[in-house]
């Protein structure tokens, strides 16, 4: 399993560059950090089209994170248990018996 991690600073903002290097690259799963945008407002169509499912806890301006994936991911999880920090920093799911945080 090929995975990647990138603090893409705005995936809307930079949604052609990121795009293009899923079309070069190729990784199995990608962990995005402050993507900076809500789950309604995140690009997940964009991704669809590269056959990747996205999970997302997202937040306006600031932080933010993403896991794109070609296969489906299981036992999603968002935020640390217990923690009650606003700022959305951490989302964790399952895939093919890897914990992905």
């Amino acid at each position: 399993m090929r995975v990647a991690t990138w603090n893409v600073n705005s995936v809307k903002a930079h949604i052609e560059v990121v795009t293009r290097w899923l079309g070069e690259a190729k990784p199995d799963v990608v962990c995005l950090q402050e993507i900076k945008c809500e789950e309604q407002n995140f690009p997940a169509a964009v991704f669809e089209e590269l056959h990747y499912s996205a999970a997302v806890f997202g937040q306006k301006t600031y932080n933010g994170v993403a896991i794109l994936s070609k296969q489906p991911l299981q036992d999603v999880s968002a935020g640390i248990p217990g923690y009650g920090d606003e700022q959305k920093r951490v989302l964790a799911a399952t895939l093919d018996g890897v914990r992905l945080v």
